[in-house]
């Protein structure tokens, strides 16, 4: 994708994990070729920003050498799965993601927003984040849910990749070019007998950084790594999961005592997001991330500061919303990035004095 800085290139790791060699080698990248700096998506990939055109291609090489792109771009484009990132190796989420791996080739040619979360661990921790196709767990075992629907349809192990892709063909055909997620689709149609009739369990609380029985759980502030810092953090033996939360796990690590990123639980820059503004996005009239750490934990509940009325930063409501338009800024409480205002023109020196 191209931005105001340059290319931004996007690797999505398989099992949300990526090994020692594997994360030293992204970092060395993005300080050869990109800004310096990893970006971490609500989508539990990794960006790397800055890319020359000219440097796209040696880069892509260089990500093939490091085992992190399919061999058919086909495949790759479809690997849209988030995974609980903290899976046990040969658990039922590995087992069933690396199954659904197996399976993509063979399902539709979705749309591409289109996603999977493989949420089986005790209990389902990315029921917030965005997904199509849920399999998680309910009081009596395994459920497949479609997202949009309260309810999922039960399954054992053996039944659920099947079921799985039998759901992707019912939307498949269902779907239109206004009606691309599957929510949409629920928005027009019913799912057929039998598909929707037990709760996942209760959605447990977004992990906080800190020491974790696996390793160190580490934030970073609008989801931006210093590729030099974390470097200095890794070794062929400590691999890297990553999260939706802003969050990453250095398995089997101590917590570092200096740095950028944040090991504090509640901190406030974990609840507000930033997009990168201007000048590293054309469709940006406004800074945001400066701003946006000025004004962590001045108010109460979460913050969204947006370059622009797309609020790629967040795409829920905030308690906060400030949108850039023109130069100066609109607030809108309790909304998204794309809601009328209730206030317009507000600056920055109005802004951080709170008189809004």
């Amino acid at each position: 994708m191209m931005s105001g800085d340059g290319l931004v290139v996007r690797v999505r790791p398989r099992l949300a994990r990526f090994t020692g060699a594997q994360v030293l080698g992204l970092c060395a990248l993005a300080q050869r070729h990109g800004s310096g700096v990893l970006d971490l998506t609500n989508r539990a990939n990794i960006q790397i920003r800055g890319v020359a055109e000219a440097d796209h291609e040696p880069l892509l090489q260089e990500l093939a050498a490091l085992s992190l792109l399919d061999v058919d771009p086909g495949v790759e484009s479809r690997r849209n799965i988030l995974v609980q990132p903290f899976w046990q190796a040969g658990d039922l989420t590995e087992r069933l993601t690396l199954g659904l791996l197996d399976l993509l080739p063979d399902l539709p040619a979705l749309p591409a927003k289109v996603g999977f979360a493989v949420d089986t661990g005790p209990a389902p921790l990315l029921s917030e984040a965005s997904a199509d196709f849920r399999l998680e767990r309910s009081a009596s075992g395994l459920i497949l849910r479609a997202d949009g629907s309260p309810f999922g349809r039960p399954v054992t192990e053996a039944e659920a990749l099947p079921a799985l892709a039998e759901m992707a063909r019912w939307f498949d055909a269902r779907r239109s070019p206004d009606h691309r997620r599957m929510a949409q689709v629920l928005e027009n149609h019913t799912l057929p007998e039998g598909w929707a009739v037990e709760p996942p369990l209760a959605a447990a609380q977004p992990p906080q950084p800190g020491a974790h029985p696996m390793g160190a759980l580490l934030g970073a502030a609008f989801g931006q790594i210093d590729a030099a810092e974390l470097s200095g953090l890794i070794t062929d033996d400590t691999a890297l999961r990553v999260t939706p939360w802003r969050l990453v796990l250095l398995e089997g690590a101590e917590l570092p005592t200096a740095g950028s990123l944040i090991t504090t639980p509640g901190d406030p820059l974990l609840h507000v997001d930033a997009c990168p503004g201007a000048p590293l996005c054309p469709q940006a009239t406004v800074e945001t991330r400066e701003l946006a750490r000025a004004l962590a934990g001045t108010r109460p509940g979460s913050l969204h500061v947006s370059g622009c009325a797309k609020g790629c930063a967040r795409a829920r409501p905030a308690e906060t919303t400030l949108v850039g338009r023109e130069g100066s800024f609109d607030l809108v409480p309790g909304g998204k990035a794309s809601d009328l205002p209730r206030q317009t023109g507000l600056t920055p020196a109005t802004l951080l004095s709170g008189a809004f």
